[in-house]
């Protein structure tokens, strides 16, 4: 980070001691609701907060840090005093309603959720989320340029984390445009393009989707760099290990950032059934994928090559 200001953070404060990511993810909010939909639970706010509290305690001791949002899970484990001392604590900074254009996801920022509003409440780094399609065009007179709105939003992120002290963590996920099936290599190239349009900014850490094989891969490693970590989509746990590897060897990723394929489980549970889900299973997948972070992952502090960034 460029700042002077004192006592700032770094990624230090969310990587593990040999500088590699083992970062919890728990900051969905209207998508944990449908998931507890899904397993026949009407959620209520308490429900919210005590999965998020319960899955904190249970895996934050295993992990460099945790990922969650201001509205339920922050509050959740600051009164439960549920994060290990030594886990760092990411807060997404993303309006919790996204807007759109046709159909299409467009990015805005609240200059109230900003990195301030992050480290007063105890937040190590800014997470935002983005969907930038870096290759979209403007079509028409009059149509708003979608993928200068992503830039321009995470140009600005990186300035306030600048000024405030922390870091700045943006992750993307890539959608298909109108008409268009986004599979296979496609989605490939999607993921590449733009991750190496948001590598021109000053980001400390992106979060980006699996690029989808080991060639892809290596083609993000040599677009990028600043570090990244992997995001697990909420696919099988057996099936992001497997990513995992392929990432690290082969696309030089620092660490991961993961939340579903861990803990997805415990929704429906409760109780010491809960409890004993997360400090075995969840606990111990965990524990699996910081094993293969451990000896497979790039550090961070060997992944920032020289670059002039705008």
């Amino acid at each position: 980070m460029t700042t002077e200001t004192k006592n700032a953070k770094t990624l230090a404060d969310i990587a593990s001691e040999d500088g590699v990511f083992a970062i919890i993810a728990m900051d969905q909010r209207n998508t944990l609701r449908r998931m507890f939909k899904a397993v026949d639970i009407d959620a209520s706010e308490e429900d919210i907060r005590a999965v998020k509290a319960d899955v904190a305690r249970a895996l934050t001791p295993a992990a460099s840090g945790m990922l969650l949002d201001p509205t339920y899970g922050v509050p959740a484990i600051t009164e439960a005093h549920a994060l290990a001392a030594d886990c760092g604590l990411l807060v997404a900074a993303e309006p919790s309603i996204r807007d759109s254009y046709n159909g299409e996801p467009r990015t805005r920022r609240d200059p109230e959720l900003n990195a301030r509003w992050v480290a007063a409440q105890g937040g190590d780094a800014v997470k935002f989320l983005v969907q930038l399609r870096a290759d979209r065009s403007v079509q028409t007179p009059g149509e708003p340029d979608l993928a200068g709105e992503v830039l321009d939003v995470c140009r600005e992120i990186v300035t306030d984390c600048n000024s405030a002290g922390l870091p700045s963590v943006i992750e993307n996920l890539v959608y298909p445009l109108p008409g268009e099936q986004l599979t296979g290599k496609a989605r490939e190239v999607a993921i590449i393009e733009a991750a190496t349009a948001l590598d021109e900014l000053n980001i400390d850490l992106l979060k980006l989707e699996y690029p989808g094989s080991p060639a892809s891969c290596r083609r993000l490693a040599d677009a990028l760099h600043r570090p990244w970590a992997v995001l697990s989509a909420g696919v099988p746990f057996e099936q992001f290990s497997d990513v995992l590897k392929i990432a690290f060897d082969e696309g030089g990723a620092s660490g991961f950032i993961a939340g579903r394929s861990i803990w997805r489980e415990a929704l429906p549970l409760s109780g010491v059934e809960r409890q004993s889900f997360l400090d075995t299973v969840a606990r111990s997948r965990l524990d699996d994928l910081v094993t293969v972070a451990n000896q497979r992952a790039r550090p961070w502090t060997e992944a920032t090559r020289g670059f002039a960034a705008i």
